[in-house]
């Protein structure tokens, strides 16, 4: 329960910040953001798929 309230704590902050923040400082952040996320998973795709086959 602590956990949840927390994160909804979070999300209100970041949320509040991107409200006031420049609309493409927004979009360049949300990209980023996104691209580093992509980046992950598909280190991770690749991390899996190699693990299953040793």
């Amino acid at each position: 329960m602590l956990f949840i309230v927390a994160a909804l704590l979070l999300l209100g902050v970041v949320l509040g910040t991107v409200a006031h923040a420049p609309l493409t400082f927004s979009l360049a952040a949300g990209a980023v953001i996104a691209a580093w996320l992509g980046i992950f998973a598909l280190r991770e795709r690749n991390r899996r798929r190699h693990t299953q086959a040793h």
